[in-house]
């Protein structure tokens, strides 16, 4: 059961917000984004931060993955690795910022843990089942604390680079099989890039000198034969800046501040850039959802245009974060009930049985789903539920307490995970609308809920 300051807290944010789309996940937090468009869909990897700290230190066990097809909705598909995924490791804490990547059908996530450098894991989905196909950590080197931070990307001619790096920046040449490296160049196989400020800003220090301005969380990827390194910068709090190249390799020239310390960001920053269905996004995190912080921080989105020229526009953090979906959500088929753009209240969990569900659900919480299109109207609405208690749900539209299409009786299943689908009649509403599910019930957890589906 929540507490009622709990529940005091998350109704004053959601007031003041309107429903804001940023953080764009509520039910975790997440950071350090990773989206990897695959197939006409867009799969984020972010880190997670537990929502109790351990010596008030980043408490990090598991890496996240989401999924969008319309960049306002995003499906929750649970911790699709962690720590426990690496046999050989004896850490329980440390796992940081990741990035994946596909080639030939497979799928590459690469994982820093704090003090143990960097791994990668391997899977035939997007979404997991991820292995460790080395048994060992991917990258050896004598500044292991200081390998965190992977970010990867094949070139136009096959050739995949993995930089990483925090205070300095480095890379090697994947091999076509992505889990090992080119050892014959650099310091085995490992290239330190030159770090000037003409290459990466001007910065000053602790001590007071001046230096390069990155610092951490690269990003690299190529747009128009421009390569990009997109990094948190200027030390503690970071901005978020970025450096250019006609060359995958470097020299790399300074563009500038992409964005900068804003109220709500977390003293941290890490970003992710992709292009699609016609548009560029930026993610990054902050800390602005309840009881967040330093620690515990928020995966947030922008939509933004390059400049004619390539280079990228100062970017400033909204709570607005995406306002226009890309395509609109078909209620007539399944959706995943963690499929969410914005909520309250509720967590995730998963089983072997039905994968990921909502739950966690207490009396007035809700989940809202963005651009919906019921068409000309529906006639039934259908819930997969799992309880021993009694509770409803309300659908709704356009606003929490908008106009209730039909009210969803959901009666003891005969336990929290014995499934059944039940159905309700509603009234009919035509075309594009924001949906959202109250639910409502006696004290404490309520239900289960799994998938649900419009029927015409």
């Amino acid at each position: 059961m929540k507490s009622i300051i709990t529940v005091f807290i998350f109704a004053l944010l959601f007031s003041l917000s309107g429903y804001s789309q940023n953080p764009i996940i509520q039910t975790y937090y997440t950071a350090d984004p990773a989206p990897m468009v695959y197939n006409g869909t867009v799969y984020l990897y972010t880190s997670h931060d537990e929502d109790s700290t351990v010596n008030n230190f980043f408490t990090m066990y598991d890496w996240r993955c989401y999924s969008s097809t319309d960049m306002v909705n995003w499906t929750d598909h649970g911790a699709v690795a962690s720590l426990k995924s690496f046999a050989w490791l004896d850490k329980t804490n440390g796992a940081w910022a990741p990035q994946c990547i596909e080639r030939n059908g497979r799928f590459y996530l690469y994982v820093p843990i704090h003090g143990e450098g960097i791994s990668v894991l391997v899977a035939d989905s997007p979404t997991g089942p991820f292995s460790d196909p080395l048994g060992k950590r991917l990258i050896e080197t004598d500044h292991i604390w200081q390998d965190i931070d992977p970010t990867v990307y094949i070139d136009d001619n096959g050739q995949a680079y993995l930089y990483w790096g925090n205070p300095k920046l480095w890379y090697v040449k994947l091999n076509e099989d992505m889990v090992s490296y080119d050892q014959s160049i650099g310091q085995n196989g490992v290239i330190s890039v030159e770090m000037t400020t003409e290459a990466f800003g001007a910065h000053k220090g602790r001590d007071g000198k001046p230096g390069p301005s990155y610092t951490e969380g690269p990003w690299f990827y190529k747009r128009n034969n421009l390569y990009y390194m997109v990094y948190a910068a200027a030390g503690i709090p970071e901005y978020i800046a970025y450096s250019t190249s006609t060359s995958p390799e470097g020299p790399w020239t300074y563009k500038g501040f992409v964005m900068e310390r804003a109220p709500k960001l977390a003293f941290t920053n890490h970003s992710g850039i992709i292009d699609y269905k016609g548009n560029s996004y930026f993610f990054y995190h902050n800390e602005a959802l309840a009881g967040g912080g330093g620690f515990r921080r928020s995966t947030c989105l922008e939509q933004f245009e390059y400049n004619p020229d390539g280079t990228i526009p100062l970017i400033v953090p909204t709570q607005e974060g995406v306002t226009k979906s890309v395509q609109n959500l078909n209620p007539f088929k399944r959706v995943e009930a963690e499929t969410i753009a914005w909520s309250e209240g509720v967590k995730t969990k998963s089983d072997e049985t039905v994968g990921v569900y909502v739950s966690n659900i207490d009396n007035n919480d809700f989940i809202k789903i963005r651009s919906v299109d019921l068409g000309k109207g529906a006639k039934k609405f259908a819930a997969s539920v799992a309880t021993v208690k009694s509770g409803t749900i309300e659908i709704r539209i356009d606003e929490k307490e908008g106009d209730l299409l039909g009210t969803l009786s959901v009666n003891g299943t005969g336990g929290a995970q014995s499934w059944k689908t039940l159905s309700t009649k509603i009234k009919a509403a035509k075309g594009v609308h924001d949906v959202f599910l109250v639910f409502k019930g006696e004290e404490g957890d309520l239900f289960n809920f799994d998938w649900w589906q419009f029927k015409k």
